[in-house]
Order: structure tokens, then sequence, then C-alpha cells
């Protein structure tokens, strides 16, 4: 069978092609390995030569991708350089499933840079959420904090200068460099692990600086690259909306116009027992359904929370 890679000269154009993300970090792709034809001759093992046209071929994408058939998005891989800090990268490395060389601050000096927080910039925490944030502290505050902000990395980084010009051992002079430092890594990954990774990483609910990183590598770099999978992707992965069999009963019902029944799965769900006794704020599941079926169309006043 013909090697699939000639077809794809969008990412072609683009390889090493350093795309900036938050003040100071970069994203590039380096290297990479099938495309969305090695997806669907990976696909046709199955059963012959099957379709061949180019639309054949986006809607059997397509068609994979809807009903999770993952293993033809395995076939292809792509290799990234990335430049990011050192706190938005620990959620990065969670994802297990890719392969990873860092740079080495036993081997090499720091890298001069660190994350910095504009005055505007400095969220609040979400009082509903543990990890998240929600909304902005006002800018006179924030100058302030970046002003601090500002000190303590200079002088952490003079610190640590000050440790390397003793003759201090790298993998201990580095021990009080914050979190903000920038990091190097090469990341090689296959299409269908990437996928996963950019459906966590860039949804709404994500800390906003990994979220910069997911929105580039798939606006920038994965369209290019897959130009059918990521349309697939965004249509069922970003803009689809999954539905629980408790949401998508009570959804059947309000359609139908039947809200007693619509209660009656809500109550089952213990829903509607949370409300009486004030406890909405503490059910998560209950929210996310709000959420839901409110894009739905249906504004559902009592399983709201209270003020």
């Amino acid at each position: 069978m013909a090697n699939p890679r000639p077809t794809v000269p969008a990412l072609d154009a683009i390889l090493g092609q350093r795309f900036d993300v938050l003040d100071d970090g970069f994203v590039r792709a380096v290297d990479y390995m099938g495309s969305d034809d090695a997806i669907v001759q990976a696909a046709r093992v199955s059963y012959g030569a099957g379709t061949k046209k180019v639309s054949e071929d986006r809607t059997l994408i397509r068609y994979l991708l809807r009903h999770r058939h993952t293993t033809p998005f395995e076939m292809c891989e792509l290799k990234l350089h990335v430049r990011v800090p050192m706190d938005t990268w620990r959620q990065w490395i969670r994802h297990r499933t890719a392969n990873v060389n860092e740079y080495s601050t036993r081997y090499s000096v720091a890298i001069d840079a660190a994350s910095r927080t504009a005055p505007h910039a400095w969220r609040l925490q979400d009082a509903g959420n543990r990890q998240g944030s929600e909304g902005s502290l006002d800018a006179v505050a924030g100058a302030a904090l970046s002003a601090r902000e500002s000190a303590f990395l200079e002088e952490a980084r003079a610190v640590y200068q000050e440790r390397l010009d003793a003759g201090v051992a790298r993998e201990q002079a580095r021990k009080d460099l914050p979190l903000s430092t920038y990091t190097e890594a090469y990341w090689k990954i296959d299409l269908h692990n990437l996928l996963h990774f950019l459906a966590l990483r860039a949804d709404a609910h994500a800390q906003e600086e990994i979220r910069a990183y997911a929105a580039t590598i798939g606006e920038k770099i994965v369209s290019a690259w897959v130009p059918h999978t990521w349309e697939a992707f965004a249509d069922y992965r970003v803009g689809g909306l999954t539905l629980t069999r408790l949401e998508a009963a009570i959804a059947g019902h309000l359609t139908r116009g039947d809200e007693s029944a619509a209660r009656a799965v809500a109550e089952e769900a213990g829903w509607l027992r949370q409300a009486r006794s004030g406890g909405l704020r503490r059910s998560r599941e209950r929210s996310e359904a709000v959420e839901k079926l409110g894009e739905l169309g249906h504004r559902v006043r009592w399983l709201e929370e209270r003020s």
C-alpha cells in the first residue's frame, strides 16, 4: 500500500515552526507518522479495499470516531517540542500514554525564564470547585501581586546562580527554583491518545494555562495534520453533548411536556431531596445535568442551585 505521508502538505509546511504560548512558551511539530489516509487504510484491513473516494474517507473517519473505534487512530503519531512552565507540565505529564524526553536540570543549567502573571490575570478560587478558578482579582491588587512576583522570581534566579557560581552541583542548586520556571521536552504520542489529551485539557474546566497549549496543538497542528479527524473530533467530542441515563430520561420527558415524569426521574436520582435539604451545591452530578439540559433548551428551575 502507498505511503500516505505525501497527502498532508499542510503539516509539512509548518514542521519546525514555533507557535508561541503564554509569555515565553511554545509548541512546534518536529515529526509525524501517518495521516487521515493511514486511519482509513488501517480500518479497511478488516473488510478489504472498501470505499476509496475522499468523501467516503471522511465518512469512514467520522463513523470510527463517533462509535469509538480507536485502534485505527493509533496508526498515526506526532512528535512535538514544547516549552512549558513546570506547574503546567505537572498536569501534562500525567498523560502517561506518550513517550517523553525532558530537559534535564541535573545535566544543564535551568532555563532562564519563568511564567509571569499580568496584573489583570490573577484568578480567584472557585468557591464550588477546589481545583478550579472563577473570576479575577481587581487590577490594583493584581498589580501589587505581579510586582511581588517579579521580585521573587529575580531573587530565586539570583540564589540559583549564586549556588552555581559557588560550585554547588546543578542537581542540588535547582531545588528552590519556582514552579513557574520553564522546562522543555520532546513529546511523542499516537493520535488516539492525543485526542484524549486535547478533550481533557482544552475543556472549559481545565486550567487556563494548559488550555492555551491544548488549543494551540489542536488548532494549529492537528487540524493541519489530520483535517478530517479534527473536523470529526470538533463535532463529536468538543461540540458534542453526552447524556447519562438520567439526563436523557429527564430531557425526553421535558421534550414531551411531561414534567411530572421528569421530576420522578430527578427524585430517583436523589436530586429533589438535595433541593429540600439545601444540599444542591454539593451535587456536582446534578449541576452538570442542569447545565446539559440548559444546552438542550430546557430551563429546569426546580433543579437549579439556590442563590
